[in-house]
């Protein structure tokens, strides 16, 4: 027998759960069982397949001899500053006990394995992941037999020891984790997707549709380099007040197809919420031919109809028996391109829409006042959190569950000391350009590289001529203020939108410097036809603009002086350039794109500084399969920009720094046994051997929240902002850094984690010239959120994955082309 639990039905970990009926299981021959008659029978899964846990027991440090005594910097001011993290003040004295869990027959579902546990040999209190089962106390034999039922079967359930588990252990905390979920339900929160949400504290946000935002959190139990701790973080989740069935019945058109088609523009890649069992889905399609009528086969080989199964068993009536069906393949995650699974059939009455529509989130206005809302700043982050950790104190529930395994948290917010880096300044031809001390305007400052732009176009609609012509305008002015030799461009009239590559085709023949589309909306499908033409057939680096943004008046001159930049950069001039501290460099970014919503190719954008002022670049792609995040092909990738580089410097670089971004929770190991030997195969088969290598994992979304400490108030740290105690791990040579400032709620730090270097960079060299690297993105003027060749490379993928889906010309290879 394989019998499987519907999707939302969750039994009490620590109580004993009651087993539901059994639920049917869908045909083999055509999509169309709900998620829940899918699930594959679970698999043995080891620490090493453990996500996150996986990187804790990857010691990096250890083969590093200069941070082996330490790795905390000490350049900088110091500044006081709490974190969103809550120690474990009390945890198990003793071991916790963990055992492996057999069923015979085998039992597929993960809700039904758990119900099946229920019996008087294993107690009230225990932690359950699908496959293993820990325990506070220690059963009486190695392997405990005993017999539960499922309908008419009987199945055996074999617990045999597996191992004893210290409180700071890896899988020991891997469980915490799971009961701390537990504990959350405890407090009435309901999960929706990851995280867990308060409906009761929900707020109605007057939109085109309505929303209704819950608020929620985040969290997560980790060791980190003195403690375990808890990390608790606001979330909001944006709910529409209308579900897939409302959308398809408002959508109107001329004709069916008209209607069918823009139903898939706006539900195609959306996310949805069962409203009986709050899971989310995305969706990948709609199948018109299938109906709530229609049926699929159960595990007992008898078929039902979608109308009868979601009435017996969630007491849900469909009311409308024609409405088609969602497709969804399922959680499509990163890094399993291997994995299969039969499509997800879903009705549209029951799937409740997420997030924004496209219109809400062009609205300037609508997304200020959701900021407003969900942006908090760092006061009120802090007051949330304060609220919540005091509530996980004072519910004799939560108590309950967390004596039992002997549990604690601190209340106070973790406080430590931080440092301030000195602001990096850039270094252009300002000095020579200033007026009585005073710093020229930006369009007024010569570029450290000078160019002409002699042959270029210009195309726009017959209704866009005027803002056009007073881009040009503009840009006579601005262009050679910045050194620029110019000549006016070729004006080009479009005669509709769809003739933009026609005349692309016809005009391109004698290879222009530049080409400036002047675009009456931001319709993708015409962006994506120019830039893969201007990208591949005919490579040219290309500007496009909506016409609207030049008729905001107030701001055209701001607007066609970051245009002038654009173009510049595109075209290989060079901007600023900022002292590292280091020299004879090369600097590499690598990221990683995955198509989540088309479920394409997966682009790895590679970008590498190839001059030592970090003013040139060289770029490439490697197109792999989707959801492969470890990059092959980088020896390749390393070659071609040392060529470069030797094309630019008389020598070649003594060492390569790289920052790499894009890397899921779980991928160290590989990162140590793939992407850096081919990292140093292409340094040595290229007569680099003495070359040295650091290589750098940069991490972003992630929960960790700092506040400095002012007199009477709570503020975002400055930027600049180095952490290297506390919230590090022992194990790693890592490092936060605050590089941008936040003018709006509560800014989110870097972390950054060494885990290669043969340079052998001390903790100041190395978190002084990471934060200097912050402010060599030319797209803007101050300091972003990670180094700039990381974010050039995730610039680059995004182009490729979302527009170009294929190899860039190498012609383009040496330009900035995908700002």
């Amino acid at each position: 027998m394989q019998a499987q639990q519907p999707a939302g039905f969750r039994p009490r970990r620590e109580e004993g759960p009651v087993v539901e009926p059994e639920p049917p299981r869908g045909a083999e021959a055509q999509p169309g069982p709900p998620e829940e008659l899918q699930e594959t029978a679970p698999k043995k899964v080891s620490l090493q397949q453990r996500t996150v846990f996986q990187d804790l027991v990857v010691n990096t440090r250890q083969g590093m001899e200069h941070v082996r005594c330490s790795k905390t910097g000490s350049e900088g001011t110091k500044v006081r500053l709490l974190a969103n993290h809550f120690r474990v003040t009390s945890r198990a004295q003793r071991t916790a006990y963990q055992y492996n869990v057999n069923y015979q027959p085998g039992i597929e579902g993960r809700n039904l394995r758990t119900a099946l546990l229920k019996h008087d040999k294993i107690g009230e209190y225990y932690i359950f992941d699908g496959n293993s089962l820990l325990l506070p106390h220690e059963l009486r034999e190695p392997i405990t037999k005993f017999f539960n039922t499922v309908g008419n079967e009987t199945v055996m359930v074999t617990i045999t020891f597996s191992k004893e588990l210290a409180p700071t252990s890896p899988d020991c905390l891997r469980f915490y984790n799971i009961l701390f979920r537990r504990i959350l339900e405890s407090m009435k929160l309901e999960q929706i997707g990851r995280n867990f949400y308060n409906k009761r504290e929900a707020v109605e946000f007057n939109s085109d549709p309505k929303l209704d935002i819950f608020p929620g959190y985040v969290t997560s139990i980790l060791q980190y380099e003195n403690s375990i701790t808890l990390c608790a973080d606001v979330s909001h989740k944006l709910m529409r007040q209308q579900t897939a069935y409302d959308l398809i019945q408002h959508t109107s058109g001329e004709t069916q197809e008209r209607i069918k088609k823009k139903v898939a523009d706006e539900l195609v890649g959306s996310i949805v919420v069962t409203t009986y069992n709050n899971k989310t889905y995305r969706v990948d399609g709609i199948n018109w031919e299938q109906t709530p009528r229609d049926t699929f086969e159960k595990s007992d080989g008898k078929r039902i109809t979608y109308i009868d199964y979601y009435k017996k068993q969630y007491n849900t009536i469909i009311t409308d028996f024609d409405q088609p069906l969602l497709i969804s393949q399922g959680k499509w995650k990163k890094g399993q391109k291997d994995t299969t699974r039969e499509p997800i059939m879903l009705v549209p009455q029951l799937c409740m829409l997420t997030g924004l529509t496209d219109a809400a989130r062009k609205n300037s206005r609508t997304m200020q006042a959701l900021a407003a809302l969900t942006r908090l700043k760092p006061g009120k982050r802090h007051h949330e959190l304060e609220k919540f950790i005091n509530t996980i104190q004072k519910d004799e529930s939560v108590q309950k569950h967390l004596r039992r395994w002997d549990l604690n948290f601190d209340s106070n917010f973790l406080s430590f000391s931080g440092r301030t880096l000195t602001a990096v300044t850039k270094e252009d031809i300002v000095k020579t350009h200033s007026r009585h001390g005073q710093r020229a305007a930006t369009s007024e400052v010569p570029l450290l590289t000078t160019m002409s732009l002699t042959h270029w176009l210009m195309l726009y609609s017959r209704e866009n001529r005027r803002a056009a012509s007073a881009l040009q305008d503009k840009l006579q002015i601005i262009l050679p203020q910045k050194g620029i030799k110019m000549q006016p461009a070729k004006m080009v009239q479009v005669n509709d939108a769809g003739s933009y590559l026609t005349m692309l085709r016809r005009e391109t023949r004698e290879r222009p410097q530049m080409v400036v589309c002047v675009l009456s909306n931001d319709k993708k499908d015409r962006y994506d036809d120019i830039k893969k033409y201007l990208c591949t057939e005919c490579p040219t680096p290309s500007q496009c603009v909506v016409a609207k943004t030049l008729n905001r008046h107030k701001i055209v001159s701001t607007i066609s002086d970051k245009l002038a930049q654009q173009m510049i950069c595109k075209m290989g001039g060079a901007l600023w350039k900022v002292d590292t501290g280091v020299k004879k460099t090369m600097f590499v970014g690598i990221d990683c794109f995955h198509d989540t919503v088309n479920r394409q190719k997966s682009i790895a954008g590679f970008v590498a500084s190839t001059n030592d002022e970090l003013t040139k670049w060289y770029s490439r792609c490697v197109i792999q399969e989707a959801g492969e995040e470890i990059v092959n092909g980088l020896t390749e990738c390393v070659a071609a920009a040392l060529k470069v580089w030797c094309k630019n410097e008389p020598s070649r670089p003594h060492s390569v720094i790289v920052y790499r971004d894009g890397v899921g929770d779980g991928q160290l190991s590989a990162l140590l046994a793939q992407e850096i030997p081919q990292m140093l195969a292409g340094l040595n088969d290229n007569s680099c051997p003495d070359s040295l290598l650091t290589f750098i994992v940069v991490k972003k979304r992630i929960n960790t929240r700092f506040f400095a400490v002012s007199q009477d108030s709570l503020d975002n740290p400055e930027s600049g902002t180095v952490i290297d105690v506390e919230l590090t791990r022992k194990e790693w040579y890592d490092f936060f850094i605050v590089s941008q400032s936040a003018p709006e709620g509560t800014v989110t730090p870097t972390h950054y984690n060494v885990i290669y270097d043969k340079v052998c960079l001390s903790p100041d060299t190395v978190q002084r010239l990471t934060y200097s690297l912050c402010r060599m993105y030319y797209n803007c003027e101050g300091f972003i959120r990670v180094p700039a060749p990381c974010h050039y490379a995730h610039k680059l993928a995004y182009l490729v994955g979302q527009s170009i889906h294929e190899q860039p010309s190498g012609l383009l290879s040496t330009f900035l082309y995908y700002l």
